[in-house]
């Protein structure tokens, strides 16, 4: 019982040090052309946004919103599959069966 605590532990002790470098990582995602780009770290929190002035159209805003949503859609996508796969480095793939560990 005494080591599957500590296996318990460490893999807790590692998930946080992951937590913790999630947070430094980036990604981005660019959509029409590289027209709108979105950073986002691998802990989700949006670092930028670049949008290319000649997507801005005042008699299309419709098009630079979508432009946006898709943006910040993939990096979002693109975020969580980072995160997934260093957390499974760490789980081995048990992340989404401790509940709490994530």
């Amino acid at each position: 019982m005494g080591n599957l605590m500590k296996q318990a532990q460490k893999m807790q002790a590692d998930m946080a040090r992951v937590q913790d470098e999630l947070k430094e990582e980036r990604v981005e995602a660019s959509v029409g052309g590289g027209a709108v780009k979105v950073v986002m770290s691998g802990d989700m929190r949006v670092v930028s946004v670049t949008i290319d002035p000649s997507a801005v159209d005042p008699d299309d805003i419709a098009m630079l919103q979508d432009l946006a949503a898709a943006a910040f859609n993939e990096a979002l996508r693109m975020a969580q599959e980072l995160a997934s796969q260093k957390m499974s480095a760490v789980t081995g793939g048990l992340g989404g069966a401790l509940p709490g560990m994530m």
